[in-house]
């Protein structure tokens, strides 16, 4: 049965077929370069065994995996997400390991954390919700880090959809929901200073139509 979604225009709330088969799904919409992609992505957060790690939107568990590889048993991943096929395919990806969990929580309402991790991390999902949300979750994100934490936005680069070369503008229109137009027109690290983030770095993939973009508290 299909779920009623929070945002109907969204493309980031998976259920059903697509989040049983989401990794399947973006193996191949990638050509077999996703894999190879989030890797390198996630080796670019210069990531410490003792780090505590906030995966917002933590989807199958196949990014938190890759971070875990970084970690001690000091270090901790905690994955928030909503939809119930993500969270069991999370769970079973991650049972071998004591210091990986998911919670069952929306990440575009406050959070009850304060001050907990090194890192907050979020890939492909700010992108899908409006802007006045994008803003709580960068809020949640702020009050979540202990201060000198890192927020890592996995996402699209802002860049002229208009100049955007056919072959990747088709797929862009056909595969994205109307908030990621608006998306890549936002300047990120200007929204991230004002919600009180600075010393930013980022790491640019696919052309720079994709950016790692770390942000500092």
């Amino acid at each position: 049965m299909n779920k009623k979604k929070y945002y109907p225009d969204s493309k980031v709330e998976i259920h059903n077929f697509a989040a049983n088969y989401y990794d399947t799904i973006l193996n191949i919409a990638s050509l077999g370069t996703y894999p190879f992609f989030i890797r390198n992505a996630v080796s670019q957060m210069k990531i410490l065994p003792q780090d505590r790690i906030l995966d917002l939107g933590a989807g199958s568990g196949r990014n938190a995996l890759l971070m875990q590889q970084f970690l001690s048993e000091e270090g901790e991943i905690i994955g928030l997400d909503i939809s119930t096929e993500m969270i069991t395919q999370f769970k079973k990806k991650s049972r071998k390991f004591n210091n990986i969990k998911i919670i069952e929580k929306r990440i575009d309402e406050p959070l009850r954390f304060q001050q907990k991790f090194d890192k907050v991390f979020i890939s492909f999902v700010l992108h899908g919700f409006p802007q006045t949300i994008r803003k709580q979750v960068i809020q949640n994100a702020f009050q979540a880090l202990k201060h000198g934490g890192i927020f890592f936005v996995l996402d699209y680069n802002e860049f002229d959809l208009n100049k955007m070369p056919f072959f990747y503008k088709i797929p862009f229109k056909i595969i994205e929901c109307p908030y990621a137009f608006n998306f890549i027109d936002k300047d990120w690290k200007q929204i991230l200073s004002e919600n009180g983030f600075s010393e930013f770095q980022e790491s640019l993939f696919f052309n720079k139509y994709v950016r790692l973009l770390g942000a500092k508290k």
